[in-house]
């Protein structure tokens, strides 16, 4: 026991059925530091976590905290040790108010449980002010945005006054502006002597506002580096356990006439005569910040929530769509931006969920074709590098970027001319990235038009031949790639320039 660490996990193992997940894993925390945990999706680090916050219970191995041997058996057990954790996949209650959502379970209420309303708001209002966060306490969550139920999540783990706080990607779906926000608050908890673990994959936000970082690759410990004193190549060799020389791979793929034409989309509160064309072989990516109307559009297109007016081309006719399944019977295809929760179905199989889109095309005469279903799935699972241990494992026990694999795989299956990615590598590690960036490149190799949509600006313009840029539901600038530079793409994003190709 070493009085400088608020956490020691040592030797820490656990098995399912099929898999080690973690294999005599170490992690110490020091007190009032930044400790980031990094590795590939299905290194072990939310495996980790579940046994710190008391989701899981460990094989072996023994957590020491605050100088105490800790057996926790349930979160609300880790919460009253003085343990919280903001997960990366939000789950706020959508009609309660956001006050009622940071309070749930520790309302102050009146003697016979009536809850004291107004002194719940107040007590909301105290800690937003306290955090600089300014949200309506009395909003109901269903209708913040997704950067501000993150900042909500964030402030309700604060509300616990914890000794720490594991913060699982918290950056992921927050604008640059709200990244500094969050990192001014987690500079303020240090000084108050707060230690916190910090998963992410974005590596430049290491140096920004990590003091230790520990790696962990397929469920074993590699390492414990000083933020400052590790570079990015180690960093990626430590995770992967190989050299990345070059993310992108991006190949001279001859573009050809325009599959997809949109002209002059509009819907109401969202966007307004956004125009563009995507060639076949072309990749076109669309930046812009969040609330930008990015994700809207290819909603319209794609007919999950159809424009207002604006016409769409597919192969120079003009395309009636109304609904995905019209979207799906002009063979387009969108890999939606929350996999969670909207492209998933986790109580089933992977192999369930890849042909969830196509299922129809195996059913004869009332019957599925489970031979041929066995075999497309089994080569999509290879060509993708799938990690399970079964096609008929459910999906929801899969590493993201697993994951993420089985719904591209959903739409290989389709093979639609048309492909929407939005936030292809969301939440996923380096390794997975790199895999699905040599995918998107084959794909427009073999002629499909695929649009992506990206908060990354590395990744837009590492992938895009052209980048259209929006700002506030406008288009605010059209880009070459030899045009394109991440500080040009964001004077347009926030509309402080307009290109003449607008």
């Amino acid at each position: 026991m070493n009085k400088d660490y608020v956490l020691e996990m040592i030797n820490i193992t656990k098995e399912f059925p099929g898999v080690k997940a973690l294999d005599n894993v170490q992690l110490k925390v020091k007190k009032g530091t930044v400790h980031a945990l990094m590795g590939e999706n299905g290194a072990g680090k939310s495996t980790l976590m579940k046994i710190l916050i008391g989701i899981y219970t460990p094989d072996s191995g023994k957590i020491i905290f605050d100088g105490e041997e800790l057996k926790v058996s349930a979160i609300k057990n880790a919460l009253d040790k003085g343990i919280s954790m903001i997960h990366q996949e939000l789950s706020p209650i959508p009609n309660m108010t956001v006050a009622e959502n940071i309070f749930l379970g520790r309302e102050p209420s009146y003697k016979f449980g009536w809850v004291k309303a107004k002194e719940l708001e107040e007590k909301t209002r105290k800690l937003f002010e306290k955090l600089e966060i300014d949200i309506d306490p009395k909003a109901k969550m269903s209708e913040l945005s997704i950067a501000n139920t993150q900042m909500v999540e964030i402030a309700k783990a604060i509300s616990y006054n914890s000794k720490l706080i594991i913060m699982d990607e918290p950056t992921s779906a927050i604008t640059e502006k709200e990244v500094h926000h969050l990192f001014k608050i987690i500079r303020s908890l240090k000084q108050e002597g707060v230690s916190i673990i910090y998963i992410t994959h974005k590596m430049d936000e290491l140096a920004q506002i990590t003091d230790e970082v520990t790696v962990l690759r397929d469920g074993k410990y590699i390492g414990t580096k000083s933020s400052d004193q590790i570079t990015k190549d180690e960093l990626i060799e430590m995770m992967v356990g190989r050299e990345l020389n070059q993310i992108f791979h991006k190949q001279r793929v001859e573009i050809k006439e325009a599959v997809l034409s949109v002209k002059d989309l509009c819907k109401n509160g969202k966007f307004e005569n956004i125009s563009f064309e995507v060639r076949k072989g072309e990749i076109v990516g669309i930046a812009g910040l969040m609330g930008s109307g990015r994700t809207e559009v290819l909603e319209s297109v794609f007919g999950i929530n159809p424009s207002d007016s604006g016409e769409i081309y597919v192969h120079g006719e003009k395309a009636t769509i109304r609904s995905p399944r019209d979207a799906i019977r002009y063979g387009m295809g969108l890999l939606t931006e929350d996999r969670k929760l909207t492209g998933l179905f986790l109580p089933l199989s992977v192999q369930d969920n890849i042909i969830t889109v196509t299922i129809e095309q195996y059913a004869k005469g009332g019957f599925l074709n489970e031979k041929k279903i066995q075999e497309d799935c089994q080569r999509l699972s290879e060509q993708l590098a799938i990690k399970t241990p079964s096609l008929q494992q459910l999906i929801k026990y899969l590493s993201g970027g697993n994951q993420q694999k089985a719904l591209i795989a959903r739409w290989l299956l389709q093979d639609p001319d048309i492909l929407f990615l939005d936030e292809p590598t969301r939440g996923i590690d380096v390794g997975a990235k790199s895999e699905i960036y040599n995918l998107i490149f084959d794909l427009a190799k073999k002629g499909k038009a695929i649009v992506v949509v990206s908060s990354e600006l590395p990744e837009i313009l590492g992938l895009s031949d052209r980048i259209i840029v929006m700002h506030d539901g406008k288009k605010t600038g059209e880009l070459s790639r030899e045009e394109a530079t991440q500080e040009r793409i964001m004077e347009l994003a926030t509309g402080e320039l307009v290109t003449s190709g607008s």
